[in-house]
């Protein structure tokens, strides 16, 4: 443990012989150089509340306005794709109601050819119906008059 004490002794004394000495007289610019070295370093280890205070408020608002712009994005993207398929969906019920449009006019054709039947049909019934009871009305006058 002694050698470590000597040493650090040593070390303390090797220090103060290098202050005692007096210092050489520096340039101008080194003078400005240390001192702008010097006020930075201060700065960065003792930032002022108010400095540090709207650096991180700007930071926030930075970060904010970051993500904003992210979700912004994301938004407008999702709605272009939105509108993409809107459109497909548009265009599929498009087609699908032109083909239901066309099902129904043939529907509609179908029903009006057997509607015209059917009145044919009734109307061919109806026309049987006065033949018989005019045949009949004539078979019974043929009776009777052959009865008398």
């Amino acid at each position: 443990m002694s050698s470590l004490y000597t040493r650090s002794k040593e070390y303390t004394r090797s220090r103060k012989a290098q202050s005692d000495s007096p210092p050489s007289s520096p340039s101008p610019i080194a003078k400005t150089l240390r001192h702008e070295r010097l006020s930075r370093l201060e700065a960065a280890t003792n930032p002022t509340t108010s400095d540090s205070y709207s650096d991180r408020a700007s930071s926030r608002s930075s970060a904010y306005t970051r993500r904003e712009n992210r979700l912004a994005a994301l938004s407008s993207r999702a709605e272009e794709e939105s509108n993409r398929d809107y459109k497909k969906l548009y265009e599929s019920a498009l087609s699908e109601n032109q083909k239901l449009k066309s099902k129904l006019q043939e529907a509609q054709l179908e029903l009006a050819d057997i509607k015209s039947k059917l009145e044919k049909v009734a109307q061919q019934k109806q026309e049987k119906t006065s033949d018989r009871s005019s045949m009949l009305e004539m078979e019974k006058r043929v009776r009777v008059s052959a009865f008398f």
